[in-house]
């Protein structure tokens, strides 16, 4: 079964310094139809302006992935870390028994757009830990890069629960095959672009959810599209 969830379909927020869109359940924005999918909890997509971020806060039992589109996004975080992210960067924080952390633009004249994904851990209680690398254009184009797993295989950084999270940049045809195994679910975001997945046609924002189907073929449907694909327990 393929479900499709369209871009203005999400929460949206104008806050004036952040301009958000939620695919689930989060802060003040509720639907009870779209909570999570699977393990994964929050999939939002914010453009944030020069100079302005998120103050410190705290997080805990959460694992959490940034993947920074354009601009430039600070981060500095309670176990010491002080890091920027930049386009192919992926960042991952395991906020565990609690992390604060803080985020802003590190830009005083550009904006910066990124995806922040929230994914419930295997178990509660963990030590924090953080990671970031760098994955570049060339490994995700026409293929399927894992850049974040339970495993940390192929070099991908690894996290604590049964995901594999792959990045994919697809030119106009170009086509890239999935295999996932039986009693496995999807999930696919379209970053930029067009793309079709088994005929089904995303746009920027649109999101994918696929379950009882194990084969898939992505494709490219126009401007080069950009894509993160979750196969999750």
């Amino acid at each position: 079964m393929i479900t499709i969830r369209k871009s203005d379909e999400r929460g949206h927020f104008d806050h004036g310094w952040l301009d958000t869109r939620h695919t689930f359940s989060f802060a003040d924005y509720w639907d009870p139809a779209h909570v999570h999918f699977r393990a994964l909890r929050v999939l939002n997509e914010d453009r944030v302006v020069p100079a302005a971020g998120f103050g410190t806060h705290g997080h805990s039992d959460m694992e959490i992935v940034s993947y920074v589109l354009s601009g430039r996004l600070a981060h500095k975080d309670s176990l010491g870390t002080g890091s920027t992210i930049v386009p192919g960067d992926v960042q991952y924080m395991s906020a565990g028994t609690g992390v604060k952390h803080s985020e802003f633009n590190d830009s005083t004249s550009d904006p910066v757009h990124f995806v922040q994904i929230w994914i419930v851990p295997d178990r509660r209680g963990y030590e924090p830990r953080y990671a970031q690398k760098p994955f570049a254009d060339s490994e995700k184009r026409g293929k399927l890069r894992l850049v974040a797993s339970g495993t940390g295989d192929d070099g991908s950084i690894a996290i604590r629960q049964d995901v594999n999270l792959y990045a994919t940049i697809l030119g106009d045809e170009s086509r890239v095959p999935l295999e996932i195994a039986p009693g496995r679910h999807l999930w696919v975001q379209a970053l930029r672009g067009e793309a079709e997945v088994n005929g089904h046609l995303l746009s920027a924002g649109d999101g994918l959810a696929a379950s009882d189907e194990t084969s898939f073929t992505l494709r490219g449907a126009g401007a080069e599209a950009e894509l993160l694909v979750f196969d999750l327990a």
